[in-house]
């Protein structure tokens, strides 16, 4: 596995290989917006750590592959270029040279054209040019309701983290503002259940359980429970969460799982 923090997955795999962060290293990058941005090395990197360009041609050399995998970030972008030409993700008009000179480039930028700043602005991609709308509805029984005593988990992000946590819960001042997981809960719900704000809680079903402390909002249902994904070991949210996904788009089904909440007595508290 290649990682540059010794993130909880990073963790699980045998071996571990320390990468380059964006700004170590030279590329170019692909934003959301379908713009390709060119990147300069900013910062050097620590000893021994290493791009993926070097791993992936160091490790097809000791396999004794034949294949060519060159280090040269420009390189393997001219080999993208080509290879995607006449393709939906056409890279073929952009090079190096038009990225330094400061043009905003967007995907796709077939050769001879001057690139697709928005997307689908004139039609969709369809031979008529119409978007298609389909119209979805949950399968019939595809959960079951839930009982008085359970809540709909959902889990999601806190402004101040990103994915799994494994970078910004190492930024001192991010870490600070928000230090652990937090069940949010609506304050009707949480009376209901004899929980006020802090208190320590648990969150569970069949598959496991979380444990952390009660947040009391108001901006939260009377039947849901929110949840963090950014912490780990007992206040990982996907414990609870089920592999069931959608069969098209296969997304995770991440915000439709029935759990109870309880509340802790911490040790030492008086019964």
């Amino acid at each position: 596995m290649c990682d540059f923090v010794l993130s909880e997955t990073a963790a699980l795999a045998d071996v571990v290989l320390p990468v380059l962060q964006w700004a170590e290293e030279e590329g170019t990058m692909t934003n959301l917006e379908g713009r390709v941005i060119r990147r300069r090395r900013a910062l050097a990197p620590p000893a021994g750590a290493r791009d993926e360009l070097w791993i992936l041609h160091e490790l097809a050399r000791r396999l004794g592959s034949t294949a060519r995998f060159d280090t040269d970030p420009e390189a393997v972008f001219e080999e993208l270029r080509l290879a995607s030409e006449g393709g939906i993700a056409d890279y073929s008009g952009i090079d190096y040279a038009l990225l330094d000179s400061g043009a905003e480039a967007f995907w796709p930028y077939p050769r001879g054209g001057d690139g697709t700043p928005r997307l689908f602005a004139e039609r969709f991609h369809h031979d008529d040019g119409l978007a298609r709308l389909v119209a979805v509805a949950p399968r019939t029984g595809a959960r079951p309701a839930p009982s008085p005593d359970e809540l709909t988990l959902v889990t999601g992000r806190l402004l101040e983290h990103y994915q799994s946590g494994a970078q910004t819960r190492r930024v001192a001042e991010l870490l600070d503002a928000q230090p652990e997981a937090r069940a949010a809960l609506h304050p009707a719900t949480a009376a209901r259940l004899g929980i006020a704000d802090d208190e320590p809680v648990e969150v569970g079903n069949e598959r496991g359980t979380v444990r952390c402390r009660a947040r009391l909002t108001t901006d939260i249902r009377t039947d849901t429970v929110f949840l963090p994904f950014h912490y780990g070991e007992e206040q990982a949210a996907n414990l609870l969460t089920s592999d069931a996904v959608d069969p098209i788009s296969s997304m995770p089904e991440f915000k439709a799982n029935l759990v109870r909440v309880t509340r802790l007595v911490e040790a030492g508290a008086a019964s």
